[in-house]
């Protein structure tokens, strides 16, 4: 039974009202206030004060203040009059019905306010989607246009280049004909030296100027010297020899100059510490079977527990399968997927995000349980309606996979529902 407060005061100008009700020793923390338009209700337990308002008041504009031992209520009367009493003597039925109404009033209010709140984060991260779409698009654009540049670059980098190596061959064919002419009558002066005709007079009937002075025997000494190329020394042959390769075995298939290999030994060694936690953890259970201290076969117990559809049992496994090894991610991963067939959402969040966190660094080793991961993160973000979080898990796990039809379908229906599309089914 509350204790009803009796020594508040109040004052009043035709405008406004203001009421003062000590909170006798109580903090703002411990004090619910409830308003509307006819009905004021101050409750900090065990005390209770209630007014009944003589008539209707702004709540809309009116304010209170609570501190320092007191709360006062400024009331903003919507009609402008002095009121003989604060309270209203009505009978109990009415009373009562003041008060429900009151209270469902509030909580409409409060009902609209959270419609409210979830409509302007949903717009808020809709344009934030469309905003970073923007952009992506302008700095996709920017690429193609520099690509574009640079391809008109090069290709007149090229015809530029090729009409200098025409010019090039045009001045080197008159020399390259003369040259061939010069060896023809070279020939020609060994095997008929009465035939012999006066090569330097050649030239000279090719326009190129030679002097009769270094003319020798029918040759003329200055275009042998021009034309004439020396002989090439070829190097002798390499002595034999053989060389010995060792190959160091890999864990992983793919090709050294294919893979990561700082990447690929990090994860080994995260592996490896996995493994020998497990020594250290057992200490802590020996009241286990020694099948039970074994997180393999704990891990095996729930997969068939949950494959079953017993999700509590395949949980508690995966829990103790926990206790005794925390850095296998798999562990993280199936009770994630229980946490969703239990409605767990958060749960399902945190346990994905702490899988993906042992799954690291992203090799081909752990691909498949890394989309699992996102995957089943995205699908608990969908559940709380958090569209924008969940897409980016399913982008994540779809470039893992990209050619996975389901995910791709999942992907788009989300991507829908974020830019205000269809239902999520």
């Amino acid at each position: 039974m509350p204790l009803i407060v009796k020594d508040y005061s109040w004052t009043q100008t035709e405008s406004r009202v203001f009421i003062s009700v000590p909170l006798k020793g109580m903090n703002a923390k411990q004090v619910d206030v409830l308003a509307t338009d006819e009905y004021l209700k101050v409750h900090y337990p065990p005390y209770l004060f209630e007014a009944f308002l003589f008539a209707p008041v702004d709540d809309g504009q009116s304010t209170a203040k609570i501190g320092n031992g007191v709360a006062v209520f400024t009331l903003l009367k919507q009609k402008e009059e002095l009121w003989d009493h604060l309270t209203t003597n009505y009978d109990k039925e009415k009373l009562r019905e003041i008060r429900q109404n009151a209270i469902l009033m509030v909580q409409q209010k409060a009902t609209n306010d959270a419609k409210t709140k979830v409509t302007k984060k949903h717009e808020e991260s809709k344009f934030a989607l469309k905003t970073m779409m923007k952009l992506e698009e302008e700095e996709r654009a920017k690429i193609q246009k520099i690509k574009d540049d640079e391809c008109k670059k090069a290709a007149s980098e090229l015809e530029v280049w090729k009409d200098e190596q025409k010019s090039k061959q045009q001045k080197e064919e008159p020399v390259q004909s003369l040259l061939v002419q010069q060896q023809q009558q070279q020939q020609q002066h060994k095997i008929y030296p009465e035939r012999t005709t006066n090569t330097c007079q050649m030239i000279k009937s090719k326009e190129l100027s030679v002097p009769q002075s270094s003319v020798k025997d029918g040759i003329c000494q200055q275009g042998k010297k021009r034309f004439d190329k020396p002989e090439k020394v070829l190097p002798g042959p390499r002595c034999g020899g053989s060389i010995k390769v060792n190959f160091t075995p890999r864990v992983f298939p793919t090709a050294l100059r294919e893979s990561r290999v700082p990447e690929e030994e990090e994860w080994l060694k995260k592996q490896a510490e996995a493994r020998r936690a497990v020594a250290a953890d057992l200490a802590e259970l020996d009241d286990l079977k020694p099948e039970e201290r074994n997180p393999d076969w704990l891990k095996d117990k729930g997969d068939k527990f949950f494959v079953a559809g017993n999700y509590q049992a395949a949980l508690n496994a995966y829990n103790l399968a926990v206790k005794l090894n925390r850095k296998l991610p798999a562990l993280y991963s199936n009770r994630a997927a229980c946490h969703l067939k239990m409605r767990n959402l958060h749960k399902a969040i945190e346990d994905s995000s702490q899988a993906l966190e042992l799954l690291t660094p992203p090799v081909a080793d752990n691909a498949s349980a890394r989309l699992k991961a996102h995957v089943r993160r995205g699908t608990a973000f969908c559940e709380l309606e958090l569209y924008v979080e969940g897409l980016q898990d399913y982008q994540a796990a779809l470039k893992i996979d990209p050619n996975n039809s389901k995910l791709q379908e999942d992907t788009e229906k989300i991507k829908n529902i974020v830019q205000g599309g269809s239902c999520y089914p």
